[in-house]
């Protein structure tokens, strides 16, 4: 018998048996085993998270840094003389101030209900 030949068929024959696929899951399992085990002592090791008195505070009376609370109103569009269109350069912000708060009435959703995306209804006044 020659022993070139037969080394191939051993190995063909241990890895057909199915010795082969279970040396090597047992690796694996061993190999994640010590994995976790390493994490976990590495974790132990770490400070502890701070609690939630050691946290800084805000104090009472503040917002979030560069918030404002303030009620707006739109501002009006220019008119133009209809041979001159407007440019953004032109246009005011938005909105401006306003002097008092609106009413209970304004700050209301009065319009149709428009329905979500998805919600099954049809949008527009159902």
């Amino acid at each position: 018998m020659n022993t070139l030949s037969a080394a191939p068929t051993l190995a063909a024959g241990v890895w057909q048996s199915g010795l082969a696929q279970v040396l090597g899951g047992l690796v694996l399992v061993a190999v994640l085993i010590t994995a976790f085990w390493l994490g976990f002592r590495i974790r132990n090791r770490e400070p502890a998270p701070p609690r939630p008195e050691d946290q800084p505070h805000r104090p009472e009376d503040s917002g979030l840094p560069g918030e404002m609370s303030e009620y707006r109103r739109p501002a009006e569009m220019p008119h133009t003389d209809g041979e001159h269109r407007l440019m953004p350069y032109q246009l005011k912000d938005g909105s401006e101030p306003a002097p008092d708060p609106p009413t209970e009435e304004k700050r209301k959703w009065g319009g149709i209900s428009s329905g979500g995306f998805g919600s099954g209804g049809t949008g527009h006044g159902d």
